[in-house]
């Protein structure tokens, strides 16, 4: 079995599957801020928004940065979205019961976004805590110092703790520090970036049939 004293999960495309489309409501709320926001065409918006995205690491930088957004009322307007899509899955939670050692949710989203999609799902339980966009100071994953943050908020040590996370380049600066990284490949094409180094340890397309497998048949 892959042991760890402290599993640390991503959130979004993580904890629920991304074929659900549901980040995809979070995304285009962004893409409506910004053309609200710019008086900007739908088309405008979202480029303006994505190249945001890779330049800044998170959408909501770009605009702290380069029009002086409050990040309170961009964060409360994104996350208006609708649950249906996703519902509780009892694998996941299944596995997340067996699975030995504290677990943690380390997110580029808020906490409140967190907790309401974990109490959706029905798993909000299994966590000890979230370490948010907002605990890091705005500053996004894969900047290194919130990786250093989240270890000293819930004392982990980072040889004895595995990463779970969509975005393949989120993962490396968790490797950088000792952790053991597992990425979750959802068939998006942006969040491959980095997949092929040595910095991802293991790979799944199915995160509760992955740990599943690591409960049930290590």
């Amino acid at each position: 079995m892959l042991a760890a004293g402290v599993w640390i999960f991503d959130l979004d495309n993580t904890l629920y599957p991304a074929s659900s489309k549901l980040f995809d409501q979070v995304d285009w709320n962004m893409t409506r801020y910004v053309g609200e926001l710019l008086g900007l065409e739908q088309t405008e918006a979202r480029t303006l928004q994505k190249q945001y995205f890779r330049e800044f690491g998170t959408t909501m930088r770009g605009l702290m940065t380069r029009h002086n957004v409050d990040p309170e009322a961009f964060l409360a307007y994104v996350h208006k979205i609708d649950l249906t899509p996703i519902s509780a899955d009892p694998i996941l939670n299944g596995a997340l019961d067996k699975l030995p050692g504290r677990k943690v949710i380390f997110t580029n989203g808020t906490t409140a976004h967190a907790e309401n999609i974990t109490r959706h799902l029905g798993i909000d339980h299994h966590f000890e805590g979230c370490f948010d966009i907002i605990d890091s100071g705005y500053v996004p994953k894969p900047a290194l110092d919130p990786y250093h943050a989240v270890c000293q908020r819930f004392e982990i040590d980072p040889a004895d703790a595995v990463m779970v996370e969509d975005m393949a380049r989120n993962l490396a600066p968790a490797a950088a520090l000792g952790m053991t990284t597992v990425w979750l490949d959802t068939g998006v094409d942006w969040s491959r970036a980095g997949s092929e180094h040595d910095h991802v340890h293991h790979r799944a397309d199915d995160l509760a049939a992955w740990l599943d497998g690591v409960v049930n048949h290590p």
